[in-house]
């Protein structure tokens, strides 16, 4: 008798209120794959945007929330194998690289960074993708 692996999906929402407005979620994992969405720095309790003109601190709690997904799909930090970062400004693009090594140097995932988006929000300044594999 053979078994094939699960390929039940689960899904991690937050109170975003983008993800209830558009329809989507935070995360979701689908057998060992977890795609993490685009994430800013919407506090996942009340719905506000956190620090509001530093990227480096957006960055930085984007990628505790990123962290928090991916655990609550049964993975953690070592687990995450890519991540893309979208950032408004040039300026701002060595404190997002800084906020990447300070969450995930240890573990040295891909990346990509793209300078010039434009969010839903001009408060926004960077947002992050995320995708881990959990072996």
């Amino acid at each position: 008798m053979s078994t094939s692996p699960t390929t039940e999906t689960l899904r991690f929402q937050t109170a975003n209120p983008y993800e209830r407005e558009f329809g989507y979620s935070r995360a979701v994992r689908r057998g060992p794959f977890i795609a993490v969405s685009g994430t800013t720095s919407i506090d996942p309790i009340s719905g506000q945007l956190l620090h509001p003109g530093s990227a480096y601190d957006q960055a930085r709690a984007i990628f505790a929330e990123i962290q928090r997904a991916v655990e609550g799909l049964g993975g953690s930090a070592k687990d995450i194998t890519r991540v893309r970062m979208f950032v408004t400004e040039a300026s701002d693009a060595d404190s997002v690289g800084k906020a990447l090594k300070e969450a995930l140097g240890g573990f040295g995932p891909a990346a990509t960074m793209v300078v010039g988006a434009r969010f839903v929000s001009w408060e926004m300044l960077v947002e992050i993708e995320a995708d881990a594999i959990v072996l």
